[in-house]
């Protein structure tokens, strides 16, 4: 795509996010402009120069169109131009007082997914506007992206789960116990505040993300959960963390291969799980039969459903599995499972 090209689709994309601020619409309205930003967004390190060039502005939503189309060009082109783009976008937010604007800077940040945006997350969580602070509680997690998340920035996910908005409380509350692997006191009691809110969403949040730090205590919310009429997969999802077998007879009351239920069965129950353990066990036996040279290990992670191989030769060559689809690769036979993972190492 040409300059000229880019240059005409942002200026559409200008008045078409200018009639929705104007009308006091939400700023992502189905005809703010996104689209027309997306396709120039295709043109890569065009877009970014087009952007950078109005970020200055004196008009307001043309500054939040630029910040629209760095998140877009950020989300299609991924880090070849994240890092100019958060640059860009922190420093705009040190001056910035428009709500507009930072709303838009908000949302752009999170599409760079770059840790350098979290002070800037942190001081927009603070905003008296919802709309911005819904997406700081959106974009948060996309900047939390170490196994342990700096603390500044769960306590923003924290205070964001208590908001005075439900869709605020919501996103924070599936950042914090979803996206996030965060955990401790501070977490566990936000999470468990959730499960007493009074909108439905926030609940089901809540409890699922206790469930996923495999909080007791969520065993009786999701109990209740799956006798719902209308049963979400997330609810599914928090029952296989939970890996309790009081929930078998409620489970068995669905398709069994529904999305969520198959794990949420298999967890739960110890025959199904013990199966899936001693199948584990022989695959990691035949890799030291095979190959006794490399080093093996299976473990699982607190925060994730099932089990993983590992395995190295002690120098620079190592191998990463998920058990469950390694073993589907091999027809459920442990044995083959082994040998592929062998031959997966060396190739």
């Amino acid at each position: 795509m040409e300059s000229h090209e880019a240059a005409e689709l942002f200026d559409q994309a200008v008045e078409q996010l200018r009639r929705v601020v104007d009308s006091g619409g939400p700023g992502d309205s189905d005809d703010d402009g996104s689209d027309l930003l997306r396709h120039a967004a295709g043109s890569g390190a065009v877009a970014v120069r087009l952007a950078l060039a109005h970020l200055a502005d004196a008009d307001r939503v043309v500054r939040a169109a630029a910040c629209d189309l760095l998140g877009f060009a950020s989300d299609v082109h991924g880090d070849d131009l994240r890092s100019d783009a958060a640059t860009a976008l922190i420093a705009l937010a040190d001056t910035e007082v428009d709500p507009e604007v930072h709303w838009s800077i908000a949302r752009a940040l999170g599409a760079t997914c770059d840790p350098r945006a979290l002070p800037t997350l942190v001081a927009l969580a603070g905003s008296p506007d919802k709309d911005v602070r819904f997406q700081v509680a959106a974009a948060l997690p996309m900047v939390l992206i170490d196994d342990h998340p700096p603390e500044d920035g769960v306590a923003a996910l924290i205070v964001l789960s208590a908001d005075a908005d439900p869709e605020v409380r919501e996103w924070a509350t599936f950042g914090l116990g979803w996206l996030s692997t965060a955990d401790g006191d501070a977490v566990r009691r936000a999470l468990w505040d959730r499960t007493r809110d009074t909108d439905d969403e926030v609940r089901a949040e809540g409890a699922r993300g206790l469930a996923r730090r495999r909080d007791a205590r969520a065993v009786p919310l999701v109990r209740d959960l799956l006798a719902w009429e209308g049963v979400h997969t997330f609810t599914f999802q928090a029952a296989a963390y939970l890996a309790d077998a009081s929930l078998l007879p409620l489970l068995d009351g669905f398709d069994p291969t529904a999305d969520g239920v198959v794990d949420a069965l298999r967890e739960c129950d110890p025959v199904r799980r013990g199966e899936r353990d001693e199948s584990a066990w022989q695959v990691l036996e035949t890799v030291h039969q095979l190959r006794p040279d490399l080093r093996v290990a299976i473990f699982g992670e607190r925060c994730d459903l099932g089990l993983y191989l590992d395995i190295d030769d002690g120098s620079d060559i190592s191998g990463h599995w998920f058990l469950d689809g390694l073993l589907n690769r091999a027809g459920d036979d442990p044995v083959r499972a082994a040998e592929l993972a062998i031959a997966d190492l060396h190739r």
